[in-house]
């Protein structure tokens, strides 16, 4: 057990599910309404650092895992097993490793694209879903045609499926590449040096940025198909000020949607958790808890 930056404790275990073991946090109390938070590329459950203490402490139970390929989590080496259906398979099988039937989920960046196909596809075990900065997959390409702006947002998603060489750039000179990418399309001060010290950590780890770049190089296996509708309550936060993806693409989203609020920050970029922590969790927990 340790605790989080706010002091809350929060307890680590390692949980296989769906053929790969998944490092995951859990923290609140075990009787409260059960949340999974998924982060993005390319983070981990440090992601959600400035959630955690507050969503639990408003009574939530969460669990937070590094998503496959990330962190300290298992990483198959075959494109095909970052599918997105295999990937909401883990977090199914998650919830079933922990005896959880219902929960809510909340995902940021890739985390979100898997929250949009989650809430479609299981709604008999998803109640609700937040989704941060995140496309809904259905959406993008006709978006993308519609204001090619997004098409030259969305280069770099072309050049990682270019083998190696993503890698290489990544991983050069003590992964500054990363922290570039993470830099510059973040407010000044975001994260801090201890937060690089645990992103490096998580990079280290053998095959992880090979295996997080699958996320993006499992797309081109993806047949297109219909979008399915999405019958329960979304809550969609938006940045507006993200370098790669159009504040329109949240309204995209919710137009498939029966219930659905979109909640835009003007100011705040791609981290939003990061840079507005307070507002976003004021969110979180007003769609999270159940009224009294």
């Amino acid at each position: 057990m340790r605790d989080d930056p706010a002091g809350m404790p929060i307890r680590d275990r390692r949980v296989h599910v769906n053929g790969v073991d998944l490092q995951v946090a859990t923290a609140g109390p075990a009787d409260g309404p059960p949340v999974i938070l998924l982060h993005g590329f390319p983070e981990s459950r440090l992601a959600w650092r400035r959630q955690t203490g507050p969503l639990a402490e408003a009574g939530l139970r969460l669990v937070v895992p590094d998503q496959r390929g990330y962190g300290r989590s298992g990483k198959p080496v075959r494109i095909g097993d970052y599918a997105l259906d295999t990937l909401a398979g883990d977090v199914v099988g998650l919830a079933d490793a922990l005896g959880i039937g219902r929960f809510a989920v909340v995902g940021h960046d890739w985390g979100a694209v898997l929250a949009w196909h989650l809430a479609a596809r299981f709604p008999g075990r998803v109640e609700r879903a937040a989704v941060l900065n995140g496309p809904h997959l259905a959406t993008v390409r006709g978006h993308a045609l519609a204001h090619p702006s997004q098409a030259l947002r969305s280069w770099y998603v072309g050049f990682f499926q270019v083998p190696w060489l993503p890698e290489r750039l990544l991983r050069a000179r003590g992964f500054a590449g990363m922290r570039r990418l993470m830099e510059r399309t973040a407010r000044p001060g975001t994260f801090a040096p201890e937060d690089w010290a645990r992103y490096r950590d998580a990079w280290e780890q053998p095959g992880a940025v090979t295996a997080m770049l699958n996320w993006y190089r499992a797309l081109r296996h993806r047949s297109p198909s219909p979008p399915e509708p999405i019958g329960i309550p979304v809550r969609v936060i938006w940045g507006d000020r993200d370098a790669a993806l159009d504040p329109r693409l949240a309204e995209a989203g919710a137009s498939l949607c029966g219930r659905c609020e979109v909640f835009h920050i003007p100011e705040a970029t791609h981290w939003v958790q990061h840079e507005e922590p307070e507002r976003v969790n004021r969110l979180l927990i007003d769609f999270l808890t159940p009224p009294a």
